[in-house]
């Protein structure tokens, strides 16, 4: 059942398996979730699969629909970006209008293919630095999840992963970080927006672990018992 009381979330670019995983582990847990994409109908198909995820996890009731990435930005409160880094920035410019005044989580990692496994950070610093400099003040940018397994979304258990959170407002972040716990994990207050390039040359590494260890890898924040 959707809690009204919760903030709607769309998921932009939100059909492949990082976006889908995190659209079934909200729907789940009693948000209304938008899925966007370029196209309507890919939006659709992406609903209709995660219906029947839930009809087969026993889950009666979910609120999830599929709008084109636009009209997902516009009808959310909250909004998360889930892209290649390759169409970061043009969906950004897309739906630049419809963010203004809102949170943008951005999950964007500058992978560089067929070097994957390399580290190789942009110009800007990191996607989310870039994120934040193209939307400009009025949007809130918080950088998370870059670290997280999409196997790991996709399955109904709980996950052994932590997730580290930047953004220039504390509030943001916060908010962000309820966001992780509603999905399974724990986040952490990671510092300003200029901090997600460790977050995001770690997919890397990770990459290389998973690769060389044929496993999902994560990381685990040792010491606070807690992400308050």
């Amino acid at each position: 059942m959707t809690n009204e009381s919760l903030p709607v979330l769309a998921i932009l670019g939100g059909t492949g398996d990082l976006g889908t995983g995190l659209a079934r582990r909200w729907a789940q847990a009693g948000y209304r979730v938008i899925i966007g994409s370029r196209t309507q109908e890919k939006a659709e198909a992406a609903v209709a699969d995660l219906h029947e995820v839930m009809a087969e996890r026993g889950v009666a009731e979910v609120s999830v629909e599929a709008m084109e990435n636009l009209a997902a930005a516009q009808a959310a409160d909250i909004v998360t970006l889930t892209v290649p880094f390759a169409h970061q920035v043009s969906t950004l410019e897309h739906v630049s209008s419809a963010l203004q005044g809102k949170i943008l989580v951005d999950v964007t990692v500058p992978l560089v293919p067929p070097k994957v496994g390399r580290v190789q950070l942009p110009e800007g610093g990191s996607a989310g630095q870039i994120a934040q400099d193209l939307l400009g003040e009025s949007v809130q940018v918080v950088s998370a999840f870059q670290n997280v397994a999409a196997h790991h979304l996709q399955e109904g258990h709980g996950i052994e992963c932590d997730v580290l959170v930047t953004g220039d407002s504390k509030d943001a972040r916060g908010e962000v970080i309820t966001l992780v716990e509603a999905a399974g994990m724990r986040g952490f207050h990671a510092g300003p927006i200029a901090n997600a390039a460790a977050a995001e040359a770690l997919t890397s590494v990770l990459i290389t672990i998973n690769r060389q260890y044929k496993c999902h890898a994560g990381i685990s924040i040792t010491g606070p018992d807690s992400a308050e």
